[in-house]
């Protein structure tokens, strides 16, 4: 708890001159300095869409595992119930940071928002940055009751907005509207019938915390049924091209076993140069299995780096 607590009062002097605010650019910009690709106005990274609709089929494991063996340790969650568990969200990252209210604090927080032109409740303020490919990620301290951050009414909202969904630690209202939204699902820590109440939003799009991992503006969310890995936008190319490889590697292996070609010792370990060109053989014999390049191949080939 009191780690929490730590984080949070960083969080809030780290934004700057207020509450409910983005982190300003530059400060953005510093958090997320290995990105080197194209930003939004307000810094967020840009993971390419391109690179999105890649990382919808990669292997969750295999995106696990490669980050784990960067040292990056603090990126998955799991314990979710889902709207509909068919449908995979993935996309770049826009946070946002509720806390529980008071009333001083909820009216400075509306009033600033209404001069802004801000409209409607808080929990509305995350929706409308929303573009194209944006996953909607909010820490609502796992709040069930009362701690609903959304009905079937946002939740339309959000998906008109970004095509995808959201990820909440907290709970929405509304499941049977929601599970009718074609192509959406959310993540979420339960499902109760009450209203938001006593919960305000304290920042959009600053560092949260979901469960045990952080989670930064512009990152690349994927879920599977086990749960969500958070992929810092500078791995994202890296670990999405990986994780190719070994579904790849993994396909080619399948069959090889089954086929008797090679042994298991042989599949596993590091491969020789007659498994590399039987691998370049069988790929040239399922045209369209993978949109990595000779090059990345050799490199992928060369060592392991997963």
């Amino acid at each position: 708890m009191m780690n929490r607590i730590v984080f949070l009062c960083a969080l809030i002097i780290m934004c700057g001159n207020g509450f409910a605010q983005t982190m300003q650019k530059d400060e953005l910009i510093f958090l997320t300095s290995e990105w080197k690709g194209e930003r939004f106005a307000d810094g967020r990274p840009k993971v390419p869409d391109e690179l999105i609709e890649r990382a919808k089929h990669i292997g969750f494991e295999s995106a696990w595992t490669i980050l784990k063996n960067l040292g990056y340790n603090n990126q998955y969650e799991g314990g979710w119930k889902t709207v509909n568990d068919t449908v995979k969200v993935t996309g770049r990252v826009v946070t946002a940071q509720y806390m529980p209210s008071r009333p001083d604090v909820e009216k400075n927080i509306k009033d600033r928002g209404k001069a802004e032109g801000r409209k409607g409740n808080t929990n509305s303020w995350p929706i409308d940055v929303l573009v194209k490919g944006d996953v909607y990620v909010a820490d609502g301290c796992g709040k069930i009751a009362k701690g609903t951050l959304i009905g079937d009414n946002l939740g339309n909202s959000i998906y008109a907005k970004s095509g995808n969904g959201v990820v909440f630690d907290a709970s929405v209202r509304d499941l049977t509207g929601l599970s009718e939204i074609k192509g959406f699902n959310a993540y979420v820590r339960d499902f109760d019938p009450s209203y938001l109440e006593d919960e305000v939003l304290m920042g959009l799009n600053t560092p949260i915390r979901i469960g045990h991992a952080i989670v930064l503006p512009g990152d690349l969310v994927i879920s599977d049924r086990e749960g969500v890995i958070f992929i810092p936008a500078h791995l994202a190319e890296k670990v999405v091209y990986t994780a190719e490889f070994i579904d790849l590697r993994d396909m080619f292996g399948h069959e090889m076993l089954k086929k008797g070609s090679f042994s298991p010792g042989q599949i596993d370990s590091d491969w020789t140069d007659e498994i590399k060109t039987s691998f370049l053989k069988w790929l040239d014999a399922h045209p369209g299995s993978t949109k990595l390049t000779r090059a990345q191949l050799d490199a992928l080939m060369s060592k392991r780096t997963w």
